[in-house]
């Protein structure tokens, strides 16, 4: 029913906002166990109508979600969007020579326009949620790179070394968890509707993408399986937290951050392949084309998910609470008021 009311709305006049931010297409409502369609007037029908009209008296609140749903085209999307980012780091440092200052200003620009664009949005924008990912990896290869290595090249002439720098950027991701458990978060990636809840996110996807940079970095220099076996060894990780997830009870969002996190050295492996001469293993691309290449296939697929959300949109999350007090959060996106179940 939620999704009737949500699409009857769109039809009449999708993307209206009101003054105080609610959403003028998605009043969403609980109509209970006994309501019938009825007859329809304009293509909508009389008990979506009569729900329509007492949902702008107001009732229980829900807020539109931000976030995307945890699916295979979200790591279709996730792996492509940090394989670009590998390249056009590339691309930027090393084939137009910007130099390491510049680039990292350039990238931490984008991230800073990006994310403050995501988390001041009202609803899930399928560009604005990609973009800021794609920051993430920019930035967080930059990060990783300085930590590490310093602004020399290979592990340790003047950093910390991959190993080390790992070691730390895991710390301070479990450090970001505890901090998300601290502010009475919730831990469902894919039910995060407080403002705190999705900055602590994007916290989070910015750490793991540096530590997805230094870990590959680590396995492909430090432990001698070179780009190649460190690239087979992360695939096989990956296949076993799906197979994980698929046949086994296994809490999704435990699965979720490893996963997010090796997506990110999988990705740098793809863009080597792609970058790389052919006498170095790879397809003799370059880096201009090859990042071309991937940004139209983001685009194509950012594109996809986009149309697809407006045929299907999502239903919308109860208002946030805190999970230890239960006191009311920040909202990060529109409210829509819900109407109490008939009975």
């Amino acid at each position: 029913m939620l999704r009737d009311v949500f699409l009857a709305r769109w039809r009449a006049g999708a993307g209206r906002w009101s003054a105080d931010g609610r959403s003028a297409f998605w009043p969403p409502v609980a109509c209970g166990r006994g309501a019938a369609i009825g007859t329809r007037t304009n293509g909508v029908s009389a008990v979506t109508a009569r729900a329509i009209s007492s949902v702008e008296t107001g009732g229980v609140r829900y807020v539109l979600r931000k976030l995307p749903a945890v699916t295979a085209l979200f790591w279709l999307v996730k792996t492509i969007a940090v394989t670009l980012g590998e390249t056009l780091g590339d691309l930027l440092g090393i084939t137009a020579r910007l130099g390491y200052f510049a680039t990292a200003g350039v990238f931490l620009a984008f991230l800073l326009v990006a994310a403050t664009a995501q988390v001041r949005a009202a609803r899930l924008h399928p560009a604005l949620y990609w973009a800021a990912v794609l920051g993430t990896s920019l930035v967080g290869t930059e990060i990783s790179d300085l930590l590490n290595r310093g602004f020399g090249h290979g592990s340790a002439q003047h950093g910390v070394g991959y190993a080390t720098g790992a070691l730390i950027l895991t710390a301070a991701l479990l450090t970001v968890f505890l901090v998300w458990w601290r502010t009475g978060q919730t831990y469902d990636v894919e039910a995060i509707a407080s403002r705190q809840g999705e900055i602590l996110y994007w916290i989070a996807i910015l750490v793991s993408n540096t530590l997805g940079t230094s870990s590959g970095d680590w396995l492909a220099d430090d432990t001698g399986l070179g780009f190649r076996g460190a690239f087979l060894l992360i695939a096989a990780l990956l296949l076993l937290l799906a197979g994980a997830h698929y046949l086994t009870a296994a809490n999704a969002t435990v699965l979720f951050w490893p996963a997010f996190v090796l997506t990110r050295p999988l990705g740098a492996a793809g863009g080597d392949a792609l970058t790389k001469p052919v006498g170095a293993g790879g397809l003799g691309w370059g880096t201009a084309w090859g990042s071309a290449a991937l940004a139209l296939v983001l685009v194509a697929l950012v594109a996809f998910q986009t149309r697809r959300l407006r045929r299907n949109p999502p239903a919308p999350l109860p208002a946030p609470v805190d999970r230890h007090t239960g006191r009311p959060q920040r909202p990060n996106g529109a409210l829509a008021a819900a109407a109490t179940a008939e009975t």
